[in-house]
């Protein structure tokens, strides 16, 4: 997969297996993975930290192998998903931290570049997240709010 400003192909990642079935290891039933889900999720935690917790703690290499859907399916079938995606968040917080790290140092002009590619990706982002209906129409993307999320 092509990287999106820099022209380069991008290093080869390990790939999941190609059976989506889960292993017979597994301890854990769908109903209990996703009741376990939900708990974490009102505990605060994103989608990928979710994952992670899920694949490291709790020995469930795959939610969507196991239920059938995926973390952000089933918090969405419980009603528990955030108001902004995550995604959209995190480049916020990026973009926030970028903003305070070029009120220091004011001739950064990588940092100044960056500030503008992260930007760029959030605007995109916004637009795909208005089209599929994630986000309001009239949301808007405030650099003032940025900085309340990077705090």
């Amino acid at each position: 997969m092509a990287r999106m400003h820099s022209r380069k192909r991008g290093k080869h990642g390990s790939k999941k297996p190609a059976k989506k079935t889960s292993p017979s290891w597994i301890r854990y039933k769908a109903k209990e993975v996703e009741l376990l889900i939900a708990k974490l999720a009102k505990e605060g935690r994103t989608t990928s930290q979710i994952g992670i917790l899920l694949r490291d703690v709790y020995g469930i290499p795959s939610a969507l192998a196991l239920c059938g859907k995926s973390v952000s399916a089933i918090l969405k079938d419980k009603k528990i998903v955030p108001d902004i995606p995550e995604d959209l968040s995190a480049l916020s917080k990026k973009y926030a931290s970028i903003t305070k790290h070029l009120e220091v140092n004011k001739h950064d002009e990588t940092a100044a570049r960056g500030l503008l590619l992260t930007g760029s990706k959030i605007n995109r982002l916004v637009k795909y997240y208005k089209r599929a209906g994630r986000i309001p129409e009239a949301w808007k993307f405030d650099a003032g709010k940025a900085a309340f999320l990077a705090e």
